[in-house]
């Protein structure tokens, strides 16, 4: 990300869908909850990174109503 922002042309609010963890691990041959477990650290990047550009609102969808059909453990893992 570039470590200056033009305040002129900041969004005020960035959202994110959270999406492709679960095959980025199945490419991989790993589980479902690994690839959640991957996608952590950018997630804390973009948090980090809004906040120090002066972003005033992040949202991040991580999880949908159809993602209750998914199994116990993978919900297990989503919700930590």
């Amino acid at each position: 990300m570039s470590r200056t922002a033009n305040p002129a042309t900041l969004p005020r609010h960035i959202a994110i869908t959270m999406d492709g963890n679960g095959r980025w691990a199945a490419e991989r041959g790993l589980a479902r909850p690994a690839g959640h477990k991957a996608g952590l650290e950018p997630v804390r990047l973009c948090v980090r990174e809004c906040a120090r550009l002066g972003v005033e609102a992040l949202t991040l969808f991580a999880f949908s109503s159809e993602n209750w059909s998914r199994p116990a453990e993978e919900v297990a893992s989503l919700m930590g």
